[in-house]
């Protein structure tokens, strides 16, 4: 079945991902009535860290942008699973929760997660716009370059 969202993944070169097992003691969403919280994704594909290691400089920032991108796709192959594989089902996205592993001084930590948020402006518009927070960290799972997750809304 082809759903606008998916069409609009398809001209933007995109495909989801399939959804990462998750490493611990949780599950890769959780929904109660129309919403949708998804457990943090990581930068990594398949099992296989992408992006891995910190970011120290404005030269990592476009690096950091695509690690943040592809956590996105991985949060939206979680959300899809939600939806019975139907993104149209979505409303909007209402907070991003976005997490880099930043070297000391790093302070283009706004920017790299903008490669989440632009994804979702990108396939759900005005939809898409949301809350956010942007932390630089000292640790993530498997030296992961970015972790991000998000809370979604669903149509009534």
């Amino acid at each position: 079945m082809t759903t606008p969202i998916t069409d609009r993944l398809r001209e933007l070169g995109l495909e989801l991902p399939r959804l990462p097992q998750p490493a611990g003691s949780y599950v890769p969403f959780r929904r109660h009535g129309d919403i949708v919280y998804l457990a943090g994704q990581t930068s990594s594909r398949d099992g296989k860290a992408i992006y891995a290691g910190a970011l120290h400089g404005p030269d990592d920032v476009e690096r950091g942008y695509a690690a943040a991108r592809l956590c996105m796709l991985n949060l939206l192959a979680a959300l899809s699973q939600a939806c019975d594989g139907d993104l149209d089902l979505v409303g909007g996205c209402l907070k991003v929760n976005g997490f880099v592993l930043a070297a000391a001084g790093f302070d283009a930590v706004p920017a790299v997660v903008n490669g989440a948020s632009d994804l979702l402006i990108e396939l759900f518009g005005d939809a898409g716009k949301h809350a956010r927070t942007a932390v630089g960290v000292a640790v993530l799972p498997r030296n992961a370059t970015v972790e991000v997750e998000a809370v979604f809304f669903l149509k009534s």
